[in-house]
């Protein structure tokens, strides 16, 4: 009875020693086997991170920069295939220089303004009879002057003499990579002092879209001073910006809005996140004309609501177009346009 006691005992202590060690195994196992899903899993995220990153740098990089027609094959959506989509959707759309579609004639001026990094910029000057003003226009992203020949050929009825400018990249200026307002600004500089230097002093600057807000980095910058501004539909970020195009493309806004702008500043050389037109306008002195149309769907009525707030003199008007969308307001609604513009001029 006392040895089966005593190998009973010995027994059960060895069982509890093997019971032991075996939870101890297993522990040590669980513990090793939670860290590589966790050294696996960030492997992953990285991995991810790092790809979403080289798709949204091409995304940004396509979105800034504009090729020469004939230099990259374009297709139309009907001739693209499957891999062409698929390409598009990793890489971006190739954008090719729009062209000028108006035929200038003889009361047409070619103008040429050269940047200092010797970029020659296309520009048309059209006179004005008895003419006591000049405006200077400037176009969206992507467009080209002719795409606001209907607002000079209103503005020189109303008795101004105009001068319509290709930004850098766009139409028949020379250059490929387009900042959306942060380089252009001295595009808007070189027309306001060609201006100024043909003995004009009644100098108004009128921009649509990227026009707009471009305007309003170069009056801060380069302290311009127009007898008045017009802006309409300008955004008052740049990422803001980005947001409109990245809802229109059925993206969720954030944070693809976000990288979007970080990359395309990057790749240029500059802090995108700095580009607020909103916070610039609180450096035009002189009277401002704001237009939006209600059915925008790139800019939101929030982005101008804040913009008009931060125009610090007390001279200013803001117009909403009921049927506009992100267009040319004076052909959408030219009635309106020129009665609310000739006021804002007298």
């Amino acid at each position: 009875m006392r040895l089966y006691r005593k190998i009973h005992t010995r027994n059960l202590f060895f069982l509890r020693l093997v019971d032991k060690r075996s939870l101890r195994c297993t522990f040590i196992t669980t513990e090793n086997y939670m860290k590589r899903i966790l050294r696996v899993s960030l492997k992953i995220i990285i991995v991810i991170f790092l790809l979403v990153n080289v798709v949204v740098a091409f995304h940004a990089y396509k979105f800034t920069h504009f090729y020469n027609r004939g230099e990259i094959a374009v297709k139309e959506n009907t001739e693209k295939s499957g891999w062409d989509k698929t390409k598009e959707i990793l890489f971006g759309i190739n954008a090719v220089k729009k062209q000028n579609t108006v035929i200038a004639d003889s009361t047409f001026q070619n103008i040429t303004l050269i940047t200092k990094d010797g970029l020659k910029l296309a520009a048309w000057y059209i006179p004005a009879d008895s003419a006591f003003g000049t405006v200077l226009l400037f176009h969206g992203h992507g467009g080209t002057r002719s795409d606001v020949i209907k607002e000079s050929e209103s503005f020189n009825k109303m008795g101004y003499n105009t001068l319509l400018v290709d930004f850098r990249a766009h139409g028949n200026s020379e250059g490929n990579t387009c900042t959306i307002g942060y380089d252009e600004t001295e595009d808007v500089k070189l027309a306001y002092d060609f201006i100024k230097n043909k003995g004009e002093n009644n100098v108004v600057l009128w921009g649509i879209s990227m026009g707009a807000s471009t305007i309003t980095k170069a009056v801060k910058d380069y302290q311009l001073e127009p007898k008045k501004v017009i802006l309409e539909m300008p955004f008052g970020t740049i990422e803001d910006a980005v947001v409109g195009r990245v809802k229109m493309m059925g993206l969720p806004p954030q944070p693809v809005a976000a990288l979007l702008t970080f990359w395309g500043g990057a790749e240029h050389g500059f802090w995108a996140f700095g580009m607020k037109p909103q916070e610039f306008v609180a450096s035009i002195k002189c009277p401002v004309l704001l237009q939006w149309g209600r059915n925008d769907p790139r800019v939101s009525r929030s982005e101008e609501d804040i913009l008009f707030s931060h125009i610090a003199n007390e001279n200013k008007k803001w117009v909403v177009y009921e049927t506009a969308a992100h267009e040319s307001l004076c052909k959408k609604e030219p009635g309106k346009w020129n009665t609310e513009v000739a006021a804002f001029l007298k």
